[in-house]
């Protein structure tokens, strides 16, 4: 009985070892998935994008592409901001001098204002000064008759207008030549990396794949980005400048032709 009982024992102890096998087996199984499956999830993460970086690794003709535009974007800025103000001011000038105009206040004290040698004039007010100086300087003068005066007149008129449209004008054909050559340049960089990176996929030996072509077309499009992110500001701008340009030119042209009425009206009175 002592034999047969250390036996039993003896079996009894050596099971739980055996079935401690799967145990472990699975174990390490799963440890395998777990490592593959981070693996997985580390290789699908997308890398981040690094524009600054992207632009120190371009080839030198699109980082000069790339100089050239950022130079154009920021040219087109300092005139947007520049012309914002200037028209601006020009339309708030207009505003005050047609209240003034219009209020019923005597000619001669508008122009006395005018001419006042403290403050600069411009816009509707310079109109109105050129005119009304000529007007005086013809209707001195001896045997000139009232529409020699008012012709005399217009012409003063339309010469400042016309200096003051310009000076409006000034830097907006620089703002669409911006706009509208900022996309081809940028296209121009497209093609140059797309150049630089086929000519070393074909130099290497080696196999590629999409690691090795990706950073040569992420820099291409780059810089047509950049070549759309300057064209579309000056585009806008240019355009709202424009459209702003023509409005003043209208009132301009408004007034002088209701000044010339005025000054008709008393060429005749005083004839």
């Amino acid at each position: 009985m002592s034999a047969w009982s250390a036996i039993v024992t003896t079996a009894t102890t050596v099971s739980p070892v055996r079935d401690a096998g799967p145990i472990e087996a699975d174990a390490l199984a799963d440890s395998a998935v777990a490592a593959d499956a981070a693996a997985a999830a580390g290789a699908a993460a997308p890398a981040s994008l690094d524009l600054l970086d992207l632009i120190l690794k371009a080839s030198i003709p699109v980082q000069l592409i790339i100089l050239l535009l950022v130079a154009g974007s920021v040219v087109s800025w300092v005139i947007i901001f520049r012309k914002q103000a200037q028209m601006r001011r020009a339309r708030k000038e207009a505003d005050r001098f047609e209240e003034s105009f219009w209020s019923g206040t005597e000619l001669t004290r508008l122009y006395e204002s005018a001419t006042n040698r403290g403050r600069d004039i411009g816009g509707m007010e310079a109109i109105f000064e050129a005119g009304f100086r000529d007007f005086n300087r013809l209707r001195q003068r001896k045997g000139v008759d009232p529409r020699t005066q008012l012709e005399g007149a217009q012409r003063a008129m339309r010469a400042t207008a016309s200096r003051e449209l310009d000076s409006l004008e000034h830097n907006l054909e620089l703002l669409a030549n911006i706009g509208s050559t900022a996309p081809y340049v940028g296209l121009v960089g497209t093609v140059f990396g797309i150049m630089v990176t086929m000519h070393s996929l074909l130099a290497s030996t080696a196999q590629v794949g999409i690691r090795d072509v990706a950073p040569g077309i992420s820099e291409a499009l780059f810089a047509t980005a950049i070549g759309l992110f300057v064209a579309i500001p000056a585009v806008w701008a240019y355009n709202r400048f424009a459209t702003a340009v023509e409005r003043l030119a209208t009132r301009y042209e408004a007034f002088a032709e209701e000044f010339s009425s005025i000054l008709q009206r008393q060429a005749h009175l005083e004839g």
